[in-house]
């Protein structure tokens, strides 16, 4: 992980365990997949977007890898997206060779985060997200509901693992936590 490069970000404070930050607009390379479970969609949806950025496009171009990978579980879908490296825009980024692979824009966004060592499963994505929950309501932090796993390692990385969820908040309450 410490090779890797990451999504950039800004902290904007801190409350206990949990982490205010600002995240600038990305380019995301994003495949969405109908089972809805960490187990079921991560290894398929990790298999789609590595062979994109390990050549599988239209110029056969590889593209470095970055952390952390995002991850998004509703009713119907998951999702996962690859943050495409610094330099990289809508314009210059290869096609995807097959359709299912969305590259996009993502906005610029102030989020709640925790963080969780250890591997990630469904039972303890479910765990921290409820954590989460809790912790942004006896802050009496809004939220916009739309709760992400970020996973940051390699699987074959067993020490030190960081794993985050993640929600998104107004501007104006993560000023409130400023440093």
């Amino acid at each position: 992980m410490a090779k890797t490069p990451q999504q950039p970000y800004k902290e904007i404070g801190t409350h206990g365990n949990l982490e205010f930050r600002y995240y600038p607009e990305a380019i995301m390379a994003t495949v969405k997949n109908r089972d809805t479970t960490f187990r079921g969609s991560s290894a398929k949806n990790f298999r789609v977007l590595a062979g994109y950025i390990f050549g599988s496009n239209a110029d056969n171009e590889k593209i470095a890898m970055t952390a952390p990978v995002h991850m998004t579980f509703e009713k119907d879908t998951s999702s996962m997206s690859f943050v495409m490296p610094q330099g990289y825009n809508l314009n210059n980024l290869p096609s995807p060779s097959g359709s299912s692979i969305d590259l996009h824009k993502t906005e610029e966004e102030y989020v709640a985060v925790i963080r969780f060592g250890g591997y990630a499963s469904d039972d303890k994505i479910k765990i921290k997200q409820d954590a989460l929950k809790d912790l942004l309501k006896q802050e009496c932090v809004e939220h916009n509901n739309n709760f992400r796993y970020l996973g940051y390692n390699a699987p074959w990385d067993f020490l030190f693992r960081r794993n985050e969820i993640l929600v998104g908040i107004s501007k104006e309450t993560a000023l409130r936590f400023t440093k």
